[in-house]
């Protein structure tokens, strides 16, 4: 487990089970700072969870950067899961309950985009993954 923070975003190095560990409680901190709610801080434990173990599962290595931007024209809680594996070669597909290309029930991208406001894939076959997704400060935080 690597952790670093530079220019406001935090960066955890994802090689084993205990990096996503790390990154869930670390998106939790986060999200309790900003104001959100002990369900959204679940919400958003749960998705980093998810999209951290699909790079352990896929990738083997890669990172998970936390911080804090504009979105769609609001301050968001923003998650970038990046790696450098295989790619995704249908992300449609990706995003189907039960869709899987390894041995996963196939509910780690969608169940995660179900508990974020918005989550995109950029990938290909052959040059990796980048996910990021988001969900909006709450109003007042």
């Amino acid at each position: 487990m690597v952790v670093t923070v530079a220019a406001e975003t935090m960066v955890i190095v994802v090689k084993v089970s205990e990096d996503i560990v790390t990154a869930r409680q670390a998106g939790r901190e986060l999200a309790a700072e900003l104001g959100f709610s002990l369900t959204d801080r679940t919400m958003i434990s749960t998705a980093i969870s998810e999209i951290a173990r699909n790079i352990t599962s896929y990738a083997g290595v890669g990172e998970v950067r936390l911080l804090v931007g504009d979105r769609e024209g609001r301050k968001a809680l923003v998650v970038q899961a990046e790696d450098q594996g295989p790619g995704i070669r249908d992300i449609s597909r990706a995003l189907e309950d039960g869709f899987s290309t390894g041995r996963g029930l196939g509910l780690g991208l969608p169940g995660a985009r179900r508990l974020m406001d918005r989550l995109t894939i950029d990938s290909a076959p052959g040059r990796g993954t980048l996910v990021e997704m988001w969900k909006w400060v709450p109003n007042g935080a």
